[in-house]
């Protein structure tokens, strides 16, 4: 831009730094402007005088602005800038939207710097280039065009930008560029993603395409080393760009899924497979039987309640496909015997009881379900069985289900367990008890006299663990919970809460520390401090340390503590676990079947000694 004629002058005369000169000439009158709330104007006057220039913005005509000021906080933008265009001839800008709204895009993104996200076009576009109730169907029609014009990269996400593509190089050198560009596996991934969702652009250069898996080998080697998962994702998407191209081959010394699979433990494949999209977990699933031949079943059922809900569904419909449900059901037979099935799997169970689980659903899965809810609730952290909560809330018939096939015995133990259980508020409690009552009406004693008293009684815990929960609340109170506030008006003000990862985040996190302090100011409530002393060692109680023996005279020492205090390492159990119930109230003599703490496996032991605890 040449300097105007009244800078000019002040310039040669030693008035102004040429510079200045410079800036202040893009604020001339005629010229335009972006001021950041304002938006894009047209500058109408200026006055040395005063130091004043008048700016006639799209919502606000006849802004005066202080000269200094309009020289830090606007932006020159030339008269053929999409936004200049837009303030003086509108009507351009409605007629290209109607017979070539691919090129409307493109003045758009060469006016934004070559990139703008879908949201920013609508921002731009619909009510005044488009009447704003056409805006939905005009932009899905021009989005097709623009990507098969492949004049720009459009993302599946309307956050993310739409990028314009150099126009010297072709679409598939530009797919390609993007490639090369990368700067991580994450960025490959996405890229490829890009080129298998436009073969077409390849037809005339499939030379480059196999370049670009030598690339990807290379790529995929050095990944598998320390971001497995992302390798995983990185070879599958590989493969699905040469499924998408019939002249393309792989290459035999090209690294496979199988390879990755079967050079890497098990348990880590577990922990990345979580992170992957189901279709790409698929693939990995399919690549096992590649990976470890006839012991393919074997190996992926010890994966089955490690990869999330989705690995969950998408190991099921392979081993079905495969004729190895068989295995699955002795595998997850011998799991909720042991109580060892994580949350993703026991809701699978449940889902298919009337199918593919019926076999193995039975006492093991109330007894399981139970388990990981109250484990569950007494750890720290964000909780992981909400959607096992939920799924036994929702689905009117599970417990049904679950208490109509087992002896009364078991019946009536899993719902007292179920009545015991913290987890429970006093409406869930009846609300769930009253669908166990239907089908077993022996069990309706439970909520009545003697039981419904014994339920009121105080947690016993030991002042150690309570001091602990007090102090875990006032952070709660003091620290995390006006953090999580702050977190959360931060994150919404991103912006498109619909595609807000952070406000997603926090709001989850704010009903985790909300349930978390109910759950505390009611623990808290009911609990009793105690330092165990003056225990009664006839039986078993409160602070005592029980010796049993097996049947070949091994020993092993268990002590009993109070509600909070378990402790596996040093062989102590909360007086409300499993092996605690099991054992309160026997004497020296007496057999008590209870679960190995280390292996969690069934055990009859006899009760040698009872002493009591000394903190």
């Amino acid at each position: 831009m040449r300097m105007h004629p009244d800078v000019e002058k002040l310039v040669k005369a030693g008035k102004l730094p040429a510079p200045v000169g410079e800036r202040l000439s893009q604020l001339a009158p005629g010229n335009f402007c972006l001021h950041k709330s304002f938006g894009a104007g047209k500058i109408v006057d200026w006055d040395f005088g005063s130091k004043k220039i008048t700016v006639d913005f799209q919502n606000s005509s006849g802004q005066e602005m202080d000269l200094q000021f309009a020289m830090q906080k606007t932006e020159w933008i030339s008269t053929d800038d999409f936004r200049a265009v837009k303030i003086e001839q509108i009507e351009i800008l409605r007629d290209l939207a109607k017979k070539d709204s691919v090129a409307l895009v493109v003045h758009i993104l060469e006016s934004h710097g070559g990139s703008v996200t879908g949201d920013a076009i609508e921002q731009l576009v619909s009510g005044a280039v488009i009447p704003a109730k056409e805006y939905k169907k005009w932009w899905d029609t021009t989005k097709k065009a623009v990507k098969e014009s492949r004049k720009a990269v459009v993302p599946t996400k309307r956050t993310e930008a739409i990028v314009l593509r150099n126009s010297d190089i072709t679409p598939a050198q530009a797919l390609l560029a993007d490639f090369e560009a990368a700067r991580d596996i994450k960025g490959m991934i996405k890229a490829l993603e890009a080129i298998a969702a436009d073969m077409g652009a390849f037809d005339q250069d499939s030379d480059a395409l196999k370049q670009l898996l030598i690339e990807i080998d290379d790529g995929a080697k050095k990944a598998a080393r320390v971001q497995l998962g992302q390798a995983m994702q990185l070879v599958a998407a590989r493969d699905e760009v040469i499924g998408s191209n019939k002249t393309l081959e792989l290459d035999p010394s090209a690294v496979r899924l199988s390879d990755l699979i079967a050079g890497s433990n098990l348990d880590k494949i577990a922990e990345e497979l979580v992170t992957l999209p189901s279709g790409r977990q698929r693939a990995v699933f399919e690549a096992f039987e590649s990976a470890f031949g006839s012991e393919w079943i074997d190996k992926i059922v010890t994966v089955f309640d490690q990869v999330g809900a989705r690995g969950v569904t998408e190991i099921a419909r392979i081993l079905n496909e495969n004729n190895g449900m068989p295995k699955l059901m002795e595998h997850l037979s011998s799991a909720l015997a042991r109580r060892a099935l994580g949350p993703d799997a026991l809701i699978w169970v449940c889902r298919e009881r009337n199918a593919s689980s019926e076999s193995v659903f039975g006492a093991d899965v109330g007894a399981s379900i139970l388990n990981l809810l109250e484990n569950d609730h007494l750890s720290d952290g964000p909780r992981k069985t909400s959607r096992l909560q939920t799924l036994l809330n929702d689905d009117k018939a599970l417990l049904s289900d679950l208490v109509k096939n087992m002896d009364l015995n078991e019946a009536k133990n899993f719902a007292r367990r179920m009545l015991d259980c913290p987890v429970f508020g006093d409406l869930e409690k009846k609300s769930l008890m009253a669908r166990i009552i239907k089908v077993r009406p022996e069990t309706v004693e439970l909520v009545s006299g003697q039981n419904a008293a014994k339920r009121e009684e105080p947690l016993l815990v030991s002042w150690e663990s309570l001091e602990k929960k007090k102090e875990e609340l006032q952070e709660l109170i003091r620290v995390k919970i006006p953090q999580n506030r702050e977190d959360v008006k931060i994150a919404k003000s991103y912006g498109d809460l619909r595609e807000n990862f952070e406000y997603k985040s926090a709001k989850d996190l704010e009903k985790y520390l909300n349930h978390r302090r109910t759950a505390l100011e009611r623990e808290i409530a009911q609990a009793r401090g105690t330092d165990f002393k003056g225990a009664d060692t006839k039986t078993v109680n409160i602070g005592t340390i029980v010796v049993l023996a097996d049947d070949k005279g091994n020993e092993q020492t268990i002590t009993v503590l109070g509600a909070w205090d378990s402790n596996p390492e040093k062989k102590e159990v909360s007086y409300l676990s499993d092996v605690g119930k099991a054992l309160m109230g026997l004497s020296v003599g007496d057999g008590a079947k209870i679960r190995d703490l280390e292996t969690e496996q069934m055990q009859t032991l006899t009760i040698k000694s009872i002493s009591a605890y000394h903190a």
